[in-house]
């Protein structure tokens, strides 16, 4: 039995090539990768690897067994828990579009569908928060004025179909920026709150927040010893 999970991880773009070896030798394909720049401002942000430079983020279908293999590789050859050289996080997804489909995404992972079981509390989350471009520096105030740590920058653009198309007055196809944030479940609402409150859709940036929950996490052992401090 198993379970499925996205494995994201975000790195420097420098780092980017042993990364997906080191995934390869675990049978994990990388399907998709984008790239973007970190956020954080202060010497203990940059600590936690998310200090702003160009970053690599990766996503790869994982089975539980998998995961397993990689967060101990990644703990043990690339070292994730020395500052500044990333974060992995898994995010269970509902469903897959079919079983050829997983196959292709698996590729050649061993999965066995276990029974569904409820999703239980889990202590981090990641904020995903859309907003036009250029107005990354308000959100990320508002978010570390709650408590947020860094996070990473990903350029974007909308998909309205017709020129100059909105939906309640937000552009559909301009220019965005998406930002990944990961925080602990206990800061979720007030950093929503706060980035909703400073930067969003009554306001120029125009941002949109939402929250995916976070089963397993690597390279946030900083946070964790902070917290317990």
């Amino acid at each position: 039995m198993s379970n499925l999970y996205l494995m994201v991880t975000i790195t420097d773009r420098k780092r980017e090539k042993r990364f997906r070896g080191l995934f390869e030798e675990h049978g994990a394909d990388v399907g998709f990768v984008s790239f973007g720049h970190g956020t954080a401002v202060s010497e203990i942000l940059d600590s936690f690897g998310l200090e702003a430079s160009e970053k690599s983020v990766m996503t790869a279908l994982v089975t539980e067994d998998t995961w397993k293999e990689i967060r101990r590789a990644l703990r043990r050859r690339m070292q994730i828990d020395v500052p500044g050289t990333g974060i992995a996080f898994l995010i269970p997804p509902s469903a897959v579009g079919g079983k050829q489909a997983l196959n292709v995404l698996l590729s050649g992972q061993e999965f066995i569908k276990s029974e569904e079981t409820t999703l239980k509390a889990t202590d981090y989350e990641l904020l995903i928060a859309i907003a036009n471009q250029g107005y990354t520096e308000p959100i990320m105030d508002a978010a570390r004025s709650a408590g947020a740590g860094g996070g990473t920058v990903i350029h974007a653009k909308g998909t309205g179909a017709r020129k100059g198309e909105t939906f309640m007055g937000i552009s559909l196809a301009a220019e965005k920026e998406m930002i990944l944030i990961v925080v602990k479940t206990g800061t979720r609402d007030a950093i929503m709150r706060a980035i909703m409150e400073k930067a969003g859709i009554g306001t120029k940036a125009q941002a949109i927040v939402f929250s995916l929950p976070v089963t397993e996490t690597a390279g946030m052992r900083l946070l964790e010893e902070a917290d317990e401090e």
